[in-house]
């Protein structure tokens, strides 16, 4: 995925949020298989597990039997054709998660070559927060940020004020009867 770009200035403003809200002694439960920032929050003393590989729009049970004190799903939600469902499921109170902003000027991401590598939701930081409350969350703090890309033309120019991506720290929201869901 990132054999020609690495995304620094993602993984870095993802790691700093990270640290403001979540200290390394909490377990993560990462959505998602392995990747290259998972591996840089274990770099950074974090214990992160990661999910298989599985369909999280039909299967839960990693979620379902993860102990893990945090989730965190950083740029998951919106290859899922149903996030609300897997955001039910998560067992932790906290969670960290990012996803790339709806773009006004540019269309859905579709990789033609990986079915994974699609993305069904590109949301507006007000429809992410909704997807969250109505999933029982509250979002606690929140940031977004630009991609500036080096390349001319229109959309390259928009891309350096225009934000692309939104990261939030959210608290599983505890009901009257004191269960967490």
């Amino acid at each position: 995925m990132y054999e020609k770009t690495f995304p620094n200035k993602r993984f870095k403003n993802t790691l700093d949020f990270l640290k403001k809200h979540i200290s390394p002694d909490q377990t993560i439960l990462d959505l998602g298989v392995e990747n290259p920032f998972s591996r840089i929050m274990k770099e950074n003393g974090y214990s992160v597990s990661n999910t298989k590989g599985e369909d999280l729009d039909l299967d839960y049970t990693s979620v379902q039997k993860s102990s893990a004190e945090v989730v965190t799903a950083f740029e998951i939600f919106e290859h899922l054709i149903a996030p609300y469902n897997i955001l039910t499921e998560i067992k932790s109170n906290k969670l960290v998660a990012s996803i790339p902003l709806r773009l006004w000027f540019s269309p859905a991401y579709r990789s033609k070559t990986d079915a994974w590598d699609r993305h069904f939701h590109e949301f507006e930081p007000w429809q992410f927060d909704w997807l969250l409350e109505k999933a029982g969350w509250e979002v606690k703090d929140s940031a977004k940020w630009t991609n500036p890309v080096k390349k001319l033309g229109i959309r390259p120019l928009l891309r350096s004020f225009t934000p692309r991506y939104y990261i939030v720290y959210a608290e599983r929201k505890i009901h009257a009867n004191n269960n967490s869901k």
